[in-house]
């Protein structure tokens, strides 16, 4: 407790030089790298963008940035900033991009900066690591079993039973996931896995999916945000015609809820979690049993994090920033509304000709929309496999969840795209 106070009252004494690994990109960074600013950072930016395509709030945010040839070369990256930073200090290395964590963990083991370590990352990074971790401190994990060949995944397959869920290692979200029901099944999926270096062969958990998002400061959980994913993202991945959704839930006091949440502390305090943003999935089977899906060291993606800000009617990345910088939220945080977030998937190729349902829509819930991102039409339509957010999103809130899944479930069904 004396240390963490020594802490504090550090980070609130000086403005803090703060490394941010790729500033501009996912879409989420630029609003990180601003709340950094905000809180009283001095942000220096690293990433492989040319510094003319950074976002105009970016460059506002940063008081330095630093282009390498390539984020994916560790020991070029350490050089380069050895190099550029000499004779400066650095207090903290921040990464919010589970493609980064590992690079920023080298970069604090080489600049001597608290935060995850190289081996905690690496628990982070590599799903076996983080189950075998969790299944020494008593959390319930799905079975599972790496692989790295063809026939060590068959035998995983039948040790553990039909069906099997198959999904990367080092992975992040749902891509290259694969629900296995039958030697058949597994038989047609292999040949799809061969550009994956190993895979976890998993224990099929059936049941409802649920996050459990938390800004922590020092080992200790600031704020959480618990979301509902409707259907679970691998039926979601599977179907193209599926609306998915999202939903931030107001009442986390859900005794539902109460051991999945319990089970979040849990697994930050085993793993070892100390400052920043994390999300984690999680499972509840039909008899009430929680199990643990996986967790990163950063923040979910797909605007899920403004959905904590529009639940709140708080700025998610400013605090985020001041636990950072200052060791507290700086927020004063009160669930006011549950907020569903509503994928949308054109019918068809090719560009957007046309989108059917909005009027209507809106007139019955436009006082509840907060943000509406459907593509316009004449706009290339996405690779709904690529992303989630796939041909925009409607996100919308109430203080009811009733009333939220009503109105979730009404653009689901009755807002169309059509492309070609």
């Amino acid at each position: 407790m004396l240390l963490r106070r020594r802490r504090e009252n550090y980070r609130k004494s000086i403005q803090l030089n703060v490394l941010i690994l790729s500033p501009g990109y996912p879409a989420d960074m630029p609003e990180f790298t601003r709340g950094l600013a905000e809180c009283g950072a001095t942000a220096y930016g690293v990433g492989d963008q040319p510094v003319s395509a950074l976002p105009d709030l970016v460059r506002r945010s940063l008081s330095e940035y630093v282009q390498v040839r390539s984020l994916w070369d560790s020991g070029q990256v350490i050089s380069e900033l050895h190099d550029r930073f000499k004779g400066r200090e650095i207090d903290r290395i921040e990464c919010l991009w589970e493609p980064g964590i590992m690079l920023a963990a080298e970069l604090r083991s080489h600049f001597g900066v608290d935060g995850l370590t190289i081996e905690q990352a690496h628990r982070f990074r590599d799903k076996e690591a983080m189950k075998l971790a969790l299944d020494e401190a008593g959390i319930r994990t799905p079975r599972h079993v790496a692989v790295d060949s063809i026939a060590a995944a068959w035998e995983a397959a039948e040790r553990i039973g039909f069906p099997v869920i198959l999904k990367p290692i080092a992975g992040a979200g749902s891509a290259d996931t694969y629900r296995i029901d039958s030697a058949d099944d597994l038989r047609a999926v292999l040949p799809r896995l061969r550009h994956v270096p190993s895979v976890s062969v998993e224990e099929f958990v059936d049941g409802e999916e649920y996050t459990f998002d938390t800004i922590t400061i020092d080992g200790e959980i600031a704020y959480y945000n618990v979301a509902w994913y409707r259907p679970r993202p691998l039926i979601a991945r599977s179907n193209e015609w599926i609306s998915p959704q999202v939903i931030a839930l107001r009442d986390v006091s859900d005794p539902e809820l109460a051991d999945g949440i319990r089970m979040g502390f849990d697994v930050i305090k085993a793993l070892e979690f100390g400052s920043g943003f994390t999300h984690m999935e999680w499972y509840r089977k039909a008899d009430g049993e929680v199990v643990f899906g996986e967790i990163g060291a950063r923040p979910p993606g797909a605007h899920q994090v403004d959905q904590m800000k529009f639940a709140c009617d708080f700025d998610v990345f400013r605090s985020w920033g001041s636990a950072m910088t200052r060791g507290s939220l700086d927020a004063d945080i009160q669930r006011k509304y549950n907020v569903a977030t509503i994928y949308k998937r054109a019918q068809g190729q090719g560009r957007i000709s046309r989108i059917e349902g909005t009027e209507t829509l809106q007139q019955r819930f436009g006082e509840h929309v907060v943000w509406n991102t459907l593509l316009p039409v004449g706009t290339p339509r996405r690779n709904w496999l690529n992303t989630l957010v796939s041909d925009g999103f409607i996100m919308l809130r109430h203080p009811d969840l009733d009333e939220t899944l009503a109105m979730a479930d009404a653009v689901g069904s009755e807002l169309h795209l059509y492309a070609g």
